[in-house]
């Protein structure tokens, strides 16, 4: 076990004293202490004290150890000093380590560095103020379940007996961070209907957005509250069965394309030109809403932020159950109805109260600053969203959300899309509108013609870019004025790295603050992981961004964050990723070992095999990467390094320079980078480590705890990266090039961007094939093709050695 802080603010000493002050900590009275002793045994019968006896509180202390043969009632009943042993063999009993198992109480500090946990910087004997100091420290640290102490307490009540108190500060702030003050219990939740720029169904009127929001009950009072915002288009409901009647067949053969010579302004995507109805005339104004909801899906992030005072809201946008419009798949029209719901909470759109009244209402409880949340299509509506430089949003944490479209359901003019899924399915799958018998009723028709006029227009059968896809560029406009918080998984092959590669480096061009986090996980959220404090660094994060509490997080949190693949729960900062911390490694592939013994390789699989892997395409892609003999001998190039003689990191954008012919005129090259060498890997998704354990606020939500954690059994190899190209695709994904059957063509294309550390002993391999049974069409052609490797090399950037 080890855990990793990297939110804690460093604080002097004056500011701590009128922090714990603030937090009732320390008082008038304990302030009058100048014993060391007498003062420790008072913050830990206030540590106690939520609505608990004194004689309660004095048997929790008796259930403490201070030494190895000392119980903390019995050290601390007297006067005198705090010999910092003592100090922290308490302080890990409180953060719930045990004696024995994960700390020995004859070396606390030993058992502090082991864990990763931070000590205040005291001497052996502890001053007054000292202990002071180590107390902030102390509760400022995370404990077993991944919690800063502080919040833990928080979570069991500990803030609740002073909520009764006027002078008890709300919104409150300790290390920077906003603490669990508010009545969850309390909590109002209502809904409007916010009126869109937008039109997407044609029907005369603009589309009506129903949104959800959740706020504090102090906003009744006065209290304006900072905003969180997620557009989750899941939220009102999926149409599982009724999309899958949209799914494509990707087994089926690879067809020929005619060669063209199109320009990027030929693909260039233009504004569709429509007249947008007038507003809808309003009635009457009122803060009065007419609907509630109970609780439905919620971002377990955004319910922890409840507890602390910002308000949350969520819309599904145009298309879904009880709203307006029709589903796109990543036009503006989608990034429009985002930015609608944000301009109302920033007081500068129109909202109902219902659909019908015209009653309209003001965000007037709302403190105008603005922050998403979200994953994946969440995190893309985010994304998008932020470029556009609308007022009032001043954040957005996108945890793996797409750039553009193109490269999600296409590569270097292949359909890559897994399961059949492609743009007019995702436009089916979260067209909840479809749920609502009369409503569907209505526009059936319309519905019907648009997602036909989709499929078309999408072109599954080609995977070239076009103008459809140009239209699905998020970040193609970037106004961004946002900070930006960037979390992605180096494992994730339904969002790939390539999309927040871009969002990043084109974020660069913006005088904007923005961070980065690259995890190892799939497509994870990463909120409730022991070995990180991401929660925490969202909190300073959030509180600086939407509060403007000067906490110094621009600079604490550090602008890359990667968690190592071959250390377990290991975070390290960086500067970059793929930036000038890095060099240019190139290698030969004639120089590299042919584990295959050949240069070429047939895509046509006996047909059993084929057959085979079809459903089993997790043994498919282990035979694929096996060096030890598999049904797949025949069908790639298996090409390694020698064995490493020191630990090397990739860092950035692989790519590959390839001379190759296909025995027809069509075909595709797949290639894979593979981490060799036997290992303990992590797994790539999360193990609930213990059961609701994690405490959000009082009385309120809780969370798993999980980690990546090492594989149980050794593997001996891992998957780094992989990427895929059309051979008539050669120059760009829109221009469509010849392709003349047993002639060489010279290729040059990236691989997905990653973070890798490979091991001293280890090997850099590269696997050659066609046909990619997860991500390509695959028709089983009788295609041989070869590779001239004399003329063909891997480029890999290498995180220099110094900056390791």
């Amino acid at each position: 076990m080890k855990i990793n802080q990297f939110s804690y603010i460093p604080t002097p000493h004056d500011q701590i004293i009128t922090e714990l002050k603030a937090t009732r900590f320390l008082d008038a009275n304990n302030l009058k202490l100048v014993d060391p002793l007498a003062l420790f045994r008072d913050l830990l019968l206030k540590y106690f004290s939520e609505n608990i006896s004194a004689t309660t509180r004095v048997e929790k202390l008796r259930n403490l150890m201070a030494t190895e043969n000392t119980d903390a009632n019995s050290y601390t009943n007297g006067g005198g000093s705090v010999a910092r042993s003592a100090f922290y063999n308490i302080g890990l009993q409180l953060l719930g380590f045990l004696d024995d198992l994960d700390f020995t109480l004859s070396d606390p500090l030993g058992s502090m560095a082991k864990l990763g946990l931070p000590t205040a910087d005291v001497p052996a004997i502890l001053s007054r103020d000292q202990v002071i100091d180590a107390w902030y420290r102390l509760l400022n640290t995370r404990n077993k379940y991944g919690q800063l102490l502080i919040d833990y307490i928080a979570g069991r009540g500990y803030y609740h007996q002073f909520c009764q108190d006027s002078n008890f500060k709300k919104p409150l702030f300790f290390n920077g961070k906003a603490q669990a003050v508010f009545d969850t219990d309390k909590l109002i939740r209502e809904v409007v209907y916010v009126e869109s720029p937008l039109d997407t169904d044609h029907d005369g009127h603009r589309d009506l957005l129903k949104t959800n929001i959740i706020r504090p009950a102090e906003t009744a009072d006065g209290f304006k509250a900072p905003v969180i915002f997620t557009a989750d288009p899941y939220a009102q409901g999926m149409n599982e069965k009724w999309s899958e009647a949209y799914s494509h067949n990707n087994v089926r053969p690879l067809k020929r394309k005619q060669p063209n010579s199109l320009t990027y302004a030929d693909v260039a995507a233009t504004e569709p030109s429509t007249d947008l109805p007038k507003p809808r005339d309003i009635k009457g104004h009122t803060r009065q809403t007419g609907e509630t909801f109970t609780k439905f899906w919620s971002y377990s992030l955004n319910d922890y932020f409840l507890a602390r005072g910002f308000a949350v809201v969520y819309s599904s946008g145009i298309g879904t159950k009880d709203s307006d419009g029709f589903r796109t798949t990543g036009t503006k029209a989608e990034t429009l109805s985002a930015t609608a719901v944000i301009e109302w909470l920033h007081g500068d759109r129109v909202a109902f109260t219902n659909r019908f009244d015209q009653l309209a209402i003001k965000a007037w409880w709302s403190n105008g600053n603005i922050g998403m949340t979200g994953r994946s299509y969440l995190g893309t509506l985010a994304t998008a969203a932020a470029f556009t430089g609308v007022n009032g949003l001043k954040t957005a944490i996108v945890e793996a959300g797409l750039s553009d479209y193109y490269p999600y359901y296409r590569e270097n003019g292949l359909v890559v899309a897994p399961d059949g899924d492609d743009a007019d399915v995702l436009a089916e799958w979260t067209f909840s509108r479809q749920q609502t018998a009369g409503d569907y009723n209505r526009i059936k028709d319309q519905w019907l013609t648009h997602l036909k006029r989709l499929t078309h227009d999408q072109d599954h059968d080609n995977g070239s870019f076009n103008q459809f896809w140009d239209a699905r560029n998020v970040t193609k406009e970037n106004h961004t004025v946002a900070d930006m918080l960037l979390v992605h998984g180096l494992n994730d092959w339904n969002v790939k790295t390539g999309q927040v590669w871009n969002s990043r480096h084109q974020l660069k061009s913006r005088p904007i603050t923005q961070k980065l986090i690259l995890h190892q996980g799939q497509h994870e959220y990463l909120n409730n992981f022991r070995s990180f404090d991401y929660t925490d660094l969202v909190n300073l994060w959030l509180s600086n961004k939407l509060l403007g509490v000067q906490n110094q997080v621009d600079a604490i949190f550090p602008d890359v964050i990667v968690q190592d693949n071959a250390k377990a729960e290991t975070w390290t900062p960086f500067k970059d990723w793929g930036g000038s911390e890095t060099v240019s490694k190139s290698y030969s592939l004639a120089q590299l070992i042919n584990l295959s013994d050949h240069n070429h390789f047939s895509d046509q699989l006996p047909e059993v095999d084929f057959n085979r892997y079809t459903q089993k395409l997790e043994q498919w892609r282990s035979d694929l990467y096996q060096r030890n003999g598999s049904p797949m001998d025949r069908h790639c190039i298996r090409l390694v390094t020698k064995p490493l003689d020191d630990d090397l990191v990739i860092d950035g954008q692989p790519s590959v320079k390839l001379k190759v012919q296909s025995s027809a005129d069509v075909g595709m090259i797949s290639v894979a980078l593979v981490d060799y060498g036997l290992a303990h890997r992590l797994t790539d998704v999360p193990q609930t480590l213990v059961s609701r354990k994690i405490l959000q606020g009082y009385h309120w939500r809780k969370d798993d705890l999980k980690e990546f954690l090492p594989q149980a059994d050794e593997t001996d190899f891992k998957r780094i990266t992989e990427a895929h190209i059309n051979l008539q695709n050669r120059e760009n994904s829109y221009q469509v090039d010849d392709l003349k059957p047993n002639q060489y063509y010279e290729l040059n294309f990236p691989l997905q961007p990653t973070f890798w550390h490979l091991l001293k002993g280890h090997q850099v391999g590269l696997v050659i094939y066609a046909s990619d049974m997860v991500y390509t069409i695959h028709g089983n052609q009788d295609i041989q093709y070869t590779v001239d490797l004399d003329n063909s090399e891997l480029v890999l950037r290498i995180l220099n050695s110094k900056n390791q």
